[in-house]
């Protein structure tokens, strides 16, 4: 198994548990806060497909798919475009009412493109540099397992939550 291999495998499986988590539920479930105050289905997923595309884009050097591919007016959320919910208050994280044909839609197409990139990936590319404003300054590798990370956790929180809702 190459790096390549690794990381779709990795990614994959983000995409596994965001489709269980999200599949059959109706709007107003997907919206649903656990104790009226955590995060939703809907935000989770929002959240975690946006630090992927975010991330991705810019270590790969191409547009988001949020904006090149017209998510951003699509989903209609009241977010400036380079927004990734990180930060979000209460009422932010309410404001994310999206269908689960919105949300796996634009999860889909973030995922398409983000194996688009892993594929062509090698070795040598995990060492580059692409992201100075940290001491030390985060190479590729790291980026990738971070936003691998960060969306398993916020996947499995989805999960959890549907888990609570049923």
């Amino acid at each position: 198994m190459n790096i390549s291999e690794l990381l779709l495998d990795g990614f994959g499986r983000i995409q596994e548990v965001v489709r269980e988590a999200v599949d059959g539920l109706d709007d107003k479930t997907l919206a649903t806060r656990p104790d009226g105050a955590g995060n939703s289905i809907a935000w989770l997923v929002w959240h975690l497909t946006r630090i992927q595309d975010d991330h991705l884009a810019d270590a790969g050097g191409y547009e988001q798919v949020y904006t090149a591919d017209g998510w951003h007016e699509r989903l209609g959320l009241p977010f400036d475009a380079g927004d990734t919910g990180y930060g979000h208050s209460a009422d932010d994280v309410a404001a994310v009412q999206l269908s689960g044909e919105q949300l796996l839609g634009y999860y889909d197409a973030v995922h398409s493109r983000s194996l688009e990139y892993l594929q062509g990936l090698t070795d040598d590319d995990l060492d580059r540099i692409v992201d100075k404003n940290w001491n030390p300054p985060v190479t590729l590798g790291v980026r990738l397992i971070s936003v691998l990370s960060d969306d398993l956790q916020h996947a499995g929180q989805a999960a959890y939550v549907r888990g609570l809702l049923s």
